[in-house]
């Protein structure tokens, strides 16, 4: 099996150090910066070694929606992750065939990495409340710590609650992050409707989306302002 990336061939050889490895799921359609700032506070928070981005190759909740070419939201996740040393951009999940289910992320990783290396799936408080109700939710539970993000405000006990609920034995951290308003969503509705995304996204995706002609924008060769297209 290949590695989740080139920097984690050998992930867990040493076996007398516990390695603690974040995964970030998502489509990241684009990715932005409520990812990032997300991931950060969920690696200091945990004391986690290394986050992996892994954009869905067929995401199997979006399999009626118009989502982006896997290629182009890998390329943006490689450029927003660059300058942080302890992030990385994988493509475990968009090379794999067949619809992305956490379920097989988390089964291949646990079978590719020895018993030292712990997962920490990072995804939002209210994903948190979706997957204690699929069908694989006890084995996902088993496999990994989930961390939840959260936005001010957010009634945390109430999840928690939910979760015992379930009676799935899942181990999840909440962790609150200010960031999170900011969405995928919305910044393909301003791109399309040639609006500002700057402070959103990072420049060099805004500059993948300007070359590339991304969410309906056309290609120019120099914009002015703040506007991703013209």
């Amino acid at each position: 099996m290949k590695p989740a990336c080139p920097r984690l061939p050998e992930l867990g050889a040493e076996a007398t150090h516990e390695y603690r490895l974040g995964i970030m799921g998502g489509t990241f359609d684009p990715i932005h910066y409520g990812h990032l700032v997300t991931a950060e506070q969920a690696r200091e928070a945990l004391a986690l070694d290394l986050v992996l981005f892994m954009p869905a190759g067929r995401p199997a909740f979006k399999q009626d929606a118009d989502v982006t070419d896997a290629e182009d939201r890998y390329a943006m996740t490689v450029l927003a992750t660059a300058a942080n040393p302890a992030f990385d951009a994988s493509r475990f999940e968009i090379d794999r065939e067949g619809v992305t289910y956490t379920i097989d992320t988390l089964r291949a990783l646990r079978a590719r990495y020895p018993d030292n290396v712990k997962l920490f799936f990072i995804t939002g408080a209210d994903a948190i409340l979706d997957l204690v109700t699929w069908h694989n939710a006890e084995q996902m539970a088993e496999l990994a710590t989930f961390i939840a993000a959260t936005r001010p405000g957010y009634d945390i006990e109430q999840a928690r609650s939910r979760v015992v609920a379930s009676g799935v034995p899942f181990d999840v951290r909440y962790i609150e992050i200010p960031a999170l308003a900011i969405s995928s969503t919305n910044i393909r509705q301003r791109v399309r409707e040639q609006k500002s995304v700057r402070y959103l996204t990072s420049e060099s995706v805004i500059g993948y989306i300007r070359k590339n002609g991304l969410y309906n924008v056309h290609k120019v060769e120099r914009v002015e302002g703040t506007q991703v297209g013209e």
